[in-house]
């Protein structure tokens, strides 16, 4: 693990702890273990201030390209929930592999028990787009008018 824990951003922190309390009540066993993982992870997890986010850890709205054992490379973008659609290469943060990936960096090594089974994956590339939870606490530049 390239920073030694995860690190998730304070928000997203909040908000995922939040839409996972409301996933334990989802009846698929393979859902309920990467879920139960994921909290698992957070308690030793590393919280930070958006400024202190590292470029290079998965989040939410990040791009992410990774690499299998059979050396298949995908690229993702983690969204929340409402905005999954795997047609269009987006996985809800919720998903096994969203819940995956959240948290790890560009480099990083996992092992993770998805549906079809267990599955090894390299981080090979994390680009990031402004989350929207970020963008909700903005300020907004109040423009001057002369009269």
């Amino acid at each position: 693990m390239k920073y030694g824990e995860l690190i998730i951003e304070k928000k997203e922190y909040d908000f995922l702890k939040q839409i996972m309390s409301l996933a334990k009540y989802y009846k698929d066993t393979s859902y309920k273990a990467s879920i139960y993982k994921l909290n698992e992870e957070l308690k030793d997890a590393r919280i930070v201030t958006n400024k202190k986010m590292p470029a290079d850890v998965i989040r939410l709205n990040s791009i992410v390209t990774i690499e299998t054992l059979n050396e298949v490379e995908k690229t993702y973008q983690i969204v929340t929930p409402e905005k999954g659609d795997i047609r269009k290469d987006k996985i809800s943060v919720l998903a096994p592999m969203g819940l995956a990936l959240f948290g790890y960096a560009k480099g990083d090594h996992i092992t993770w028990t998805f549906p079809l089974g267990e599955s090894h994956i390299k981080i090979k590339d994390v680009k990031q787009i402004e989350p929207e939870l970020m963008k909700m606490n903005h300020d907004k530049k109040h423009s001057r008018t002369s009269h």
